[in-house]
């Protein structure tokens, strides 16, 4: 498979009201080219609409207007060609680690043995050996976030779509699966979109972060990280990062105010 370019073109999402309340909303007209093997991180507030957007790259959302291009053919639907990982845990409870990672190899009919092969080299780089037979339950939230990673990479997506996938682990947890995402993004170089709300998170792992403006959302900044690769945890205390980190948290800080103000 070549590698292909996103572009989002004029994208937007309007919700329908409830009863009598008016509709919302969630996307102003958005444009975005990703290239191929970019890392791209997406902040703002909350309810902002970058969920929204990613769902709709995903295809598991339709825009109202405007249009998702991969090489220029539009995304109706979702494809192999884009893997998601979200925030809640989605792993299917009635499968063990290894059949949730097999579990769309399955699908396209993938031969048992091409299978576990797949499997088995995704389970060793997601940290994820002598856990094979393991139920979801029996698993610690960053457990389960490896193997929903090792699932969406198993299919081989060109783009890697991530929703707060570390957002509910613990500060320790949430630091070394940022380091694990970077260490198979450095080898592979898939095209990521992540969304966000730790700026931090956003400047440690993005090549470019994207700052959303309150609802309705659209993309009001654009800041490159000019920091080199491979990076680690030191990076974090540099000068550098730090000059980072300001300009961005001044940019989020305009537009919580501005969702806040709304909200009242």
């Amino acid at each position: 498979m070549s590698a292909k370019t996103l572009r989002i073109a004029g994208v937007t999402r309007t919700f329908p009201g409830q009863r009598a309340s008016a509709p919302t909303l969630a996307l102003q007209p958005t444009d975005l080219s990703v290239a191929p093997g970019e890392f791209v991180a997406i902040l703002g507030p909350s309810g902002c609409g970058k969920s929204t957007l990613l769902r709709i790259v995903a295809g598991l959302d339709q825009p109202t207007g405007g249009q998702v291009l991969l090489d220029g053919a539009p995304v109706t639907a979702p494809g192999p060609d884009r893997g998601m990982v979200f925030q809640s845990y989605t792993l299917f409870p009635w499968l063990t680690v290894e059949g949730n990672i097999r579990y769309g190899l399955r699908e396209r009919g993938l031969p048992e043995a091409q299978q576990a092969e797949v499997a088995a080299r995704f389970i060793a780089r997601t940290g994820l050996r002598g856990f094979e037979n393991h139920w979801p339950r029996q698993l610690s939230g960053g457990m389960q976030q490896r193997t929903a990673l090792a699932r969406a990479l198993a299919n081989d997506p060109e783009i890697l779509l991530l929703d707060e996938p570390f957002g509910a682990l613990d500060h320790q947890t949430r630091e070394l699966m940022q380091e694990l995402l970077l260490e198979i993004w450095e080898a592979d170089r898939k095209t990521v979109l992540f969304v966000t709300h730790d700026i931090d998170e956003a400047i440690f792992l993005a090549n470019r972060v994207l700052v959303m403006s309150a609802r309705p959302g659209r993309v009001k900044a654009e800041v490159p990280v000019p920091l080199a690769y491979p990076r680690d945890w030191t990076m974090k205390t540099t000068p550098e990062f730090g000059a980072l980190k300001a300009r961005l948290m001044g940019e989020i800080r305009e537009e919580v105010r501005k969702a806040i103000a709304a909200a009242g």
